[in-house]
């Protein structure tokens, strides 16, 4: 097999040292660059001793991230394990010099430059790019990613929320504009930053709601949802920051459309996901649990009718390092290549 050149951009953040896990071990891939600020001119195994061992990529030095640079070490795809702000900066070089890029951040996954300032309080430096992006959620954008130069890869938050929601959005079975979603996430979500609200003390046995009542993800949600309902909608979106490293959990709450109350929920989940590999329906009145989905790429999804208020209750479980960011961009990158879509993803 052909190996694939990729260079990782933000590999020592927790969503790129979860990118190294994937990357080490996939093998289709060969890992050529990657880049750190802060661990430059250090090898992947000497700032990371858990990956000692793992080939001779791990023996790969950290370099500061120099599009130059990039480009000089052959690489053919890039994923940027950036923070929101950062890979716009990186991303348009990266084109010109025939590298198609993978972006984990938020900085190109809305189609409009005014929502995108809306909700992140400055103008988009690169809006000629929000057009070319492909969102790249996979179970339904695989024949665009397969072709992209630059796929937006979702947010955690997103993902959890949009894989319940589309396929009975775009079936007709709810009412848009009845949907509330309650999410709860590990502390790796925020990254890998100092932060008091983020310390241990802080954290451990204690729950809270944050970013009420207007999250960043929230737009990205909204635009998607809206387009597999056909209308424009807004949603009642809350997270909440709970006392684990890493899992999301999210339960959304609708009212059924007019004559939809009996609609079979199961059969069009069924229909929906029958040949994606990395969704797994629990079934009805199962409550997915994110210890089934911690360092794997599925997301688990249960529901359950309650007759008694009329209302539907989906549920869905994934973790927010892995289908919520590394390998679910690892999934892109799969199709991105030309690779099996489970290559180095299969295992859990």
């Amino acid at each position: 097999m052909n190996k694939v050149k990729v260079a990782v951009l933000g590999a020592s953040g927790y969503s790129g040292i979860e990118l190294l896990r994937i990357l080490l071990r996939h093998s289709g891939v060969e890992l050529v660059c990657v880049t750190s600020r802060q661990s430059a001119g250090k090898s992947i195994a000497s700032v990371f001793p858990r990956f000692t061992g793992c080939g001779p990529a791990a023996e790969l030095k950290f370099i500061e991230p120099n599009i130059a640079a990039i480009a000089a070490t052959g690489a053919q795809f890039a994923i940027l394990a950036l923070p929101h702000g950062v890979a716009h900066e990186f991303a348009p070089g990266l084109l010109e010099h025939g590298i198609r890029v993978i972006d984990l951040s938020a900085d190109f996954r809305l189609d409009d430059s005014a929502v995108y300032e809306e909700f992140y309080d400055h103008a988009h430096p690169a809006p000629y790019l929000m057009k070319e992006a492909v969102y790249g959620l996979p179970e339904f954008n695989a024949a665009a990613i397969r072709s992209a130069r630059l796929v937006a890869s979702p947010g955690c938050y997103p993902t959890s929320v949009l894989l319940p929601l589309i396929p009975l959005l775009r079936a007709g079975a709810l009412q848009p504009q009845s949907i509330c979603v309650f999410s709860m996430s590990g502390v790796s979500g925020a990254g890998r930053k100092e932060s008091i609200p983020l310390l241990f003390a802080e954290c451990n046995e204690s729950v809270r709601a944050y970013s009420v009542p207007k999250h960043r993800h929230l737009s990205e949600i909204e635009q998607e949802l809206s387009k597999a309902a056909g209308t424009a909608l807004r949603i009642t979106f809350t997270p909440h920051l709970i006392p684990v490293t890493a899992g999301i959990a999210t339960t959304i709450y609708a009212a059924p459309a007019p004559g939809q109350e009996s609609a079979d929920i199961g059969a069009i989940y069924e229909e929906a996901y029958a040949t994606t590999p990395f969704v797994r329906l629990r079934g009805e009145n199962k409550c997915p649990d994110t210890r089934d989905v911690t360092r794997t790429n599925f997301c688990d999804i249960g529901w359950a009718c309650d007759t008694r208020t009329g209302r539907v209750v989906l549920m869905s479980a994934e973790d927010n390092l892995w289908k919520g960011a590394s390998s679910q961009a690892v999934q892109s990158l799969n199709l991105m290549a030309g690779l099996p879509e489970t290559t180095a993803l299969e295992w859990c």
